[in-house]
């Protein structure tokens, strides 16, 4: 399918002013602190509008609609736990990292348990961010594949390169100020193409109501107490704990608080991003119903090869291909590469800020100097972004690529959240205990990940893991902070006793 000229020059005229605009900021003079953390100078409204841009990302914009149409709104219990979980960031999250003074969110980990802790979380936090990448960079090549029929893997390389270099030179200060403008981009293109296919139906926008609720796209999913499927109580409460975590203890989102310039103003932009994205996730999972209808309307406009359900996240890059408005179409590839150029260069930036904070000038070289960190900022994210298209590669003919990820960042995810609640919560807990628990917790993790591949089939298959592959986060967290817990009341215990 060929590209009109005047789609394709709305498209490159946006990447390269996005993409200059990032640049732009590595002609000044910056030191290492402030490529991570922008000086504290930038003001909420922009920070607000980078946490909403880190939550949505083309994994909302691609895999949102492709959940949408293939199942119903199982997904968007996820969005209703972010509220919640805002309240403990502003409530206590905020406060403790504005008041640490550090750019990284692992030195908190170690003043409460010692190095160990700060090294683990940040592993994991990298790994996390490996995964989340790559399937950004993945679902950034659909559209691509469905304009010109290209490779995906060679897309996944070279927009994958582009984007490293924009989010490699600009720092967080760029980062923070092209979330912004993609924010609004984004928003923008997505209510665009959603009145483009309510108001193409043949008897009106009504009838994708018509049509979705016989076919209970509207659902939320089961109500029973099934912790196998993805039943509204499995979501709300994955979404729950990776929400907790995401404003407790994920390098992007504190990274943020510290670039405000006051506490309060890093606790608005908390409530700005966070709530800002339950209505746009919902406008996304409505585009995928909507399509859904649409698409049941005019059967014969989609393929065949289209129709079966491990091509869900392709039918709306296909639709934005042949069922958009020349012009329309330019702006809605653009907002796609706007949802993932600012969920990578956060990654990128955030990942680059733990690696020099949490190992290179923890292990390697203590006292270095600015040019030496400028350097180190520079050459990780660039190994980062190299990483993360493998990864994307990797991430090629998944079924789904929110369920994917969902089940990645559970994984990697190492239960680090109830590491950092066993040292918020539990005041008496020592580094002893709190390493006993994330033993444990890693037992568990592997247990819940592996045992369905290694023991299916075998003489120990009734002792592999049934519980849904999202409940990995939340069986960890709890196994770390109730072991931990356990052991500090097990070790006081025997200190009373020996005195």
């Amino acid at each position: 399918m060929q590209l009109p000229l005047i789609d394709l020059i709305i498209f490159l005229v946006y990447m390269a002013a996005i993409v200059l605009f990032g640049v732009s900021f590595s002609f000044r003079k910056r030191t290492a602190l402030e490529y991570t953390t922008g000086g504290g100078r930038l003001p909420s409204w922009a920070i607000g509008m980078s946490i909403f841009a880190t939550f949505v990302s083309s994994i909302s914009f691609l895999a949102l609609p492709g959940n949408a149409y293939s199942s119903n709104w199982n997904g968007f219990v996820f969005s209703l736990s972010i509220p919640l979980a805002a309240f403990f960031a502003v409530k206590y999250f905020v406060p403790l990292y504005r008041n640490l003074k550090s750019e990284s969110a692992y030195y908190y980990l170690e003043t409460r348990f010692g190095s160990w802790a700060r090294t683990y979380a940040s592993i994991c936090y990298l790994l996390t961010q490996l995964a989340r990448i790559g399937a950004i960079m993945y679902l950034l090549a659909l559209p691509m594949n469905a304009l010109f029929g290209w490779n995906i893997p060679l897309i996944i390389f070279f927009t994958g390169v582009s984007v490293v270099v924009y989010a490699m030179l600009g720092g967080i200060e760029a980062v923070i100020w092209t979330d912004a403008i993609q924010g609004i981009v984004l928003i923008g293109g997505a209510l665009v193409c959603l009145l483009v296919v309510m108001f193409s139906m043949p008897n009106g926008p009504g009838e994708v109501f018509t049509i979705a609720a016989e076919a209970e796209k509207f659902s939320l999913g089961s109500f029973e107490f099934n912790f196998v499927e993805s039943t509204f109580w499995m979501i709300l409460i994955y979404g729950l704990f990776i929400n907790l975590q995401n404003f407790g203890i994920d390098q992007s989102y504190i990274q943020r608080y510290i670039t405000a310039r006051t506490e309060q103003e890093a606790k608005r932009s908390t409530w700005f991003g966070s709530l800002l994205y339950v209505p746009v996730s919902l406008l996304f999972f409505f585009i995928g119903t909507a399509l859904f209808s649409y698409y049941q309307a005019f059967p014969n406009l989609l393929p065949e090869n289209l129709k079966l359900a491990e091509n869900a996240d392709k039918v709306f890059p296909y639709f934005i291909v042949s069922g958009l408005p020349s012009g329309v179409t330019g702006l809605l590839i653009a907002s796609i590469f706007a949802a993932g150029m600012s969920t990578v260069s956060t990654s990128i930036n955030s990942s680059a800020t733990v690696f020099l904070s949490d190992h290179y000038r923890k292990y390697i070289n203590k006292n270095t100097n600015e040019k030496q960190s400028m350097r180190v900022l520079l050459i990780t994210s660039f190994i980062m972004g190299g990483l993360s298209i493998l990864v994307g590669l990797g991430f090629n003919g998944v079924t789904s690529a929110l369920e994917a990820w969902w089940a990645l960042s559970s994984i990697f995810s190492g239960g680090i959240l109830g590491l950092f609640l066993l040292g918020f919560v539990v005041k008496k807990a020592s580094s002893n205990a709190a390493a006993i628990g994330v033993l444990c917790g890693i037992v568990v993790i592997g247990w819940m990940s592996l045992s369905p591949v290694l023991l299916s089939g075998t003489s120990l298959e009734g002792l592999k893991n049934t519980l849904h592959t999202n409940l990995t986060i939340g069986m960890g967290t709890l196994t770390i902070f109730i072991v931990g817990f356990l052991v500090t009341g097990i070790l006081s215990k025997k200190t009373i006793e020996n005195l």
